[in-house]
């Protein structure tokens, strides 16, 4: 969004960098009759600094996704220091929203397209007993006889660089490069929650979910983890699993 009058030329362009529990709104994009954490943050950040702004956030988030770090450039000509910034957008901010870094950057600086890389989580409860205190925060998986061992060598599959068109959800967008590199996929088990992690230098519309939603299929021996490179070839979404919720997904780091 831009308030910045035409004309305005802004003279700093500052990196906040904010994490937020995603069940509390539709994403990250600002949509007619829902709750968004866009226009959740600009409404604070208006309280505080006025219209003088123009925010572009580093990712769009589905609803009910969370984040441990998500990324917004913030150009403004107002003189509020960082850390003023920082404390005053958390006393105006929702307790679902924490802004835990405020940094000056250079004018240039855009928090999606100097991106790197970005790296998502996904949280499988693994017991027969759902936990209360996990719900909406990760998949609960009742069955026993998960081996995060196979799924491991299933997300190893992942790895390298790949038309994902398989792992995406197609709307009403132009499909663009469909090609993503993943430079790390790993499932790791702690307890009872087993969590796949990917890195990759870009995301697809649902890829994440979709990767996941194909794992679980491999927990459940629908398929194998020799399968994966087949599907990944096939170019086709009916090949891979369904698209895992919401609930246990979190864009984990974005790095520049």
């Amino acid at each position: 969004m831009q308030h910045l009058s035409a004309g305005d030329s802004p003279n700093r362009n500052v990196k906040i960098t904010i994490m937020y529990d995603g069940r509390a709104f539709h994403g990250w994009q600002i949509q007619k009759n829902a709750v968004s954490v866009q226009e959740t943050f600009q409404n604070a950040l208006v309280k505080i600094i006025g219209d003088d702004i123009d925010i572009k956030g580093c990712s769009r988030t589905d609803t009910g996704v969370h984040a441990n770090m998500y990324c917004i450039g913030l150009k403004t000509s107002h003189p509020i220091p960082c850390m003023r910034l920082k404390a005053a957008l958390n006393n105006h901010l929702p307790e679902t929203i924490a802004v835990v870094a405020c940094e000056d950057m250079p004018l240039d600086f855009h928090p999606r397209y100097d991106c790197k890389k970005k790296q998502y989580i996904y949280k499988i409860w693994n017991n027969e007993v759902r936990n209360p205190f996990l719900n909406g925060y990760a998949l609960h998986y009742r069955y026993r006889d998960f081996d995060e061992n196979l799924l491991n060598s299933a997300a190893k599959h992942y790895l390298g660089t790949h038309d994902f068109t398989s792992f995406c959800t197609l709307d009403n967008r132009r499909p663009g490069d469909m090609r993503r590199t993943v430079y790390l996929s790993e499932v790791e088990r702690s307890g009872d929650m087993v969590t796949f992690t990917v890195e990759a230098d870009g995301f697809l519309y649902n890829m994440v979910r979709i990767m996941t939603g194909t794992l679980l299929r491999v927990a459940q021996r629908k398929i194998s983890p020799d399968d994966i490179p087949g599907i990944i070839e096939g170019k086709n979404r009916q090949l891979a699993g369904p698209t895992a919720p919401a609930c246990g997904l979190y864009l984990n780091k974005v790095i520049y």
